[in-house]
């Protein structure tokens, strides 16, 4: 094994990683500081950046589809998909949102109600209609692009190089192997560490509030760390028996995250008000669709757009390096159109249905006087809290509360196998696929993806830290997503001529 690995993307990420942390606990004041003052640079200056590369891509992405690369079997010509449909968009859901389509689904309406933005425009009218934008074909674009120039790579080309670098290979030629591929993975491998650290400073306080509220006591670090623990051991279960695994806990995935939106859409009590203001929101993003993506508030009135779009688009590309990687190498034996447009069907529709439902409920039951949830954060600004005051007022909601509990779980857990296994191929030189990789690998990417999270818990204010980090990473990453698509395309292209 130890000729197989590659240390450059195992171990300096690594010592990135451990200096930044070191940063954040002894230098807590002034490492804070100088990330934002980067942050809000490349926010501010650069913000255009983010929103034409988020435009651009989707753009791409119906290009692609459509034009003779759609047609293109990800395998060998006319060969069947490896999984069915259902189970292939399971995993693709699953494995690139984790717990956080459930917490952003319920609450995102009240962090937009707070903008004088969105408050100006009328919350009821667009407080979900932008949840519904920033969750919609943008980002999910993302993904799918990359998913389908993976899936090329490893099916199609039969490369063994499962990294960023080897996907450039058709434009950097030669220097794939030198410095600048290195460089790009380990970027790619930093921000992967980054962004997966981050997604549990985001849903896990939630988690440990709905079990507070279902068994008494108060959230305390110890609550966290033991949540993270079981999520662990979870993932790592599923994770050491493969695809198999993945596949099983995904599927377990989508049928707990549908028995929520079901109960809340048929028990709840806003079942009407819930589909008339979806409609609404869905149309309201459509009609504006072009608009919210190049609105970057010249005059900085409200700054939301670099608050929210911006903020969310980095996030996303962040996100890129795993969540696409794993949804390429599950995608063998469809077409590049197939898995385009599967996953604009499986993620786009899957998280139009969930802020629809958990959204418009929060704010349908705000509306009808069953809780003053604006009126508790804003008193509070306790965001968890305020959820879970929210879940209360839902008939039986203990039940709910068990069904979120168990949904988080699976949806961390799925994500996280997948994200481990696309791990394990970075740090190898060459592999032959998800299942190549050792037990051994598998459970030390298992282990060390929630060290951080559990490590951080300890040091305040580092996981947003970390999350600036992750949002500064993104920068550099679009342009090797950009990189990546000009390179698939060209490839794609010179098969097609054969």
């Amino acid at each position: 094994m130890k000729k197989k690995l590659d240390p450059a993307t195992t171990i300096i990420p690594f010592a990135i990683i451990l200096a930044l942390c070191g940063l954040f606990v002894f230098c807590p004041v002034d490492s804070t500081n100088t990330l934002a003052v980067i942050r809000n640079f490349l926010g501010d200056t650069f913000g255009s950046y983010y929103l034409v590369v988020g435009l651009g891509i989707f753009i791409v992405s119906l290009y692609l589809a459509y034009s003779p690369i759609g047609n293109i079997t990800l395998g060998k010509p006319g060969e069947r998909p490896q999984y069915n449909f259902w189970t292939w968009g399971a995993m693709v859901f699953t494995c690139g949102l984790a717990a956080d389509i459930l917490f952003y689904s319920l609450c995102e309406w009240i962090y937009y109600a707070e903008e004088p933005h969105i408050a100006e425009l009328g919350v009821q009218e667009w407080a979900n209609a932008y949840s519904l934008f920033h969750w919609g074909p943008i980002p999910w674009s993302f993904y799918a692009v990359l998913a389908a120039a993976f899936g090329f790579m490893l099916h199609v080309r039969g490369r063994t190089k499962q990294k960023y670098s080897e996907a450039c290979r058709p434009i950097l030629g030669r220097y794939t192997d030198k410095l600048p591929g290195k460089a790009v993975d380990v970027l790619a491998v930093f921000a992967l560490i980054a962004g997966t650290a981050t997604t549990f400073s985001v849903a896990t306080p939630l988690l440990a509030s709905c079990i507070t509220a279902l068994f008494g006591g108060t959230v305390t670090k110890w609550i966290s760390i033991l949540i993270l623990l079981v999520v662990c051991a979870t993932y790592t279960a599923s994770v050491m028996k493969g695809l198999k695994g993945v596949e099983r806990l995904s599927n377990i995935c989508m049928y707990l995250f549908g028995a929520v939106l079901i109960y809340v859409l048929l028990v709840g009590g806003e079942t009407r008000y819930i589909i008339e203001s979806g409609l609404t929101a869905l149309g309201n993003a459509v009609q504006n669709f072009i608009g919210m993506s190049t609105w970057t508030d010249v005059g900085r009135t409200s700054s939301f757009p670099q608050n929210w779009t911006i903020f969310y688009w980095a996030y996303w590309l962040v996100w890129c390096v795993a969540a696409p990687f794993f949804m390429g190498g599950v995608s063998r034996g469809r077409t590049v159109r197939q898995v385009i447009m599967g996953s604009y069907v499986f993620g786009v529709l899957s998280t139009i249905i969930s802020f629809i439902i958990l959204g418009n409920y929060g704010l349908g039951a705000q509306l009808a006087g069953k809780v003053d949830a604006l009126g508790i954060y804003t008193a509070t600004g306790d965001i968890y809290g305020t959820v879970i005051e929210i879940i209360k007022t839902i008939p039986l909601y203990p039940i709910v509360l068990v069904l979120i509990i168990f949904s988080m779980v699976a949806f961390y857990a799925s994500s996280f196998d997948s994200i481990t296994l696309v791990a394990c191929q970075y740090s190898y030189r060459e592999t032959t696929g998800m299942e190549a990789s050792s037990k051994k690998m598998r459970l030390f990417w298992a282990i060390f993806l929630i060290l951080l999270p559990i490590a951080l818990i300890f040091s305040e204010g580092s996981m947003s830290n970390l999350q600036t980090v992750s949002i500064i990473a993104a920068f550099p990453i679009g342009l090797v997503i950009i990189l990546i698509i000009a390179s698939f395309i060209k490839d794609a292209k010179i098969y097609l001529k054969k």
